[in-house]
């Protein structure tokens, strides 16, 4: 299916591995040129090779924080009059509700709420002007069905959530289209770490606790970032123009919910 989007331009944050990699791989496939960002500098360039020297599109690159002020600064002035905006952070660490005090919920919504909407607030106006846009935030299954253990996830995304239900029918008008994409467990670092933390805790291998958590999936298997990153080009495509302020889960069907 042609996309529609050849030609234009992207910034995908979190975009060096994992689910980011995988949304920047599909929208360059479609002829999207790129500004990738994460916060280390050797693992985003070489992904930055690898994009240009597959798919021939432009990719800038842009190692900064944008939960910081000065990091959001450095990636707005490179992604200035960009047409696509993919939202995108690691989640903070797991935990309960006693581990965590007020310092601890405010870098998460720094990270997963306050961030993605300072980016939003940037980088929306022009693409109001040009008349069209598209805005993807990468959250996390626990926004439809809480995770106990990533309390501080499910604050901050909710949050997220919350704004996005608002004002994606306020610019739905302007051809500026937002939507969220709620992953269940993909194939990830992130993966990798939660599954220690369940081996660690239960004395068990790594192997055995990716596969007590593949068992609670219907699909028996964790996601790929390929299959991810193809949801999330559909959704930056011109075929998306009227799919406003949703919530796409993409989980394998864990979530045991009828809506």
């Amino acid at each position: 299916m042609d996309l529609g989007i050849k030609g234009k331009r992207a910034l995908v944050c979190a975009s060096s591995k994992g689910l980011g990699r995988g949304c920047a791989e599909a929208l360059a496939e479609a002829g999207v040129s790129l500004v990738l960002n994460a916060r280390g500098a050797e693992a985003l360039n070489a992904t930055a090779d690898q994009i240009r020297s597959a798919h021939g599109v432009d990719v800038v690159t842009v190692a900064a924080d944008v939960a910081t002020d000065a990091g959001r600064a450095e990636l707005l002035a490179a992604a200035e009059g960009v047409d696509i905006l993919v939202n995108n952070a690691g989640g903070p660490p797991p935990g309960v509700w006693s581990d965590w005090d007020r310092d601890d919920y405010i870098a998460a919504l720094d990270a997963n709420m306050l961030a993605p909407i300072a980016l939003m607030t940037a980088l929306m106006p022009g693409m109001i002007d040009r008349g069209w846009g598209r805005v993807v935030n990468i959250t996390s299954g626990s926004v439809k069905a809480p995770v106990p253990q990533l309390g501080l996830s499910n604050s901050a995304r909710a949050g997220l959530t919350g704004f996005v239900a608002g004002t994606s029918r306020q610019v739905a008008q302007h051809g500026v289209i937002i939507n969220n994409m709620l992953p269940g467990i993909h194939a990830t670092d992130r993966a990798d770490s939660l599954d220690a933390g369940v081996a660690k805790a239960q004395d068990i291998d790594m192997a055995a606790a990716k596969a007590q958590r593949e068992a609670t999936i219907p699909a028996r298997r964790y996601g790929t970032p390929e299959e991810f990153g193809a949801m999330c080009a559909f959704l930056c495509s011109q075929h998306a123009g009227f799919i406003v302020g949703q919530n796409i889960v993409l989980d394998g069907g864990a979530i045991n919910a009828t809506i």
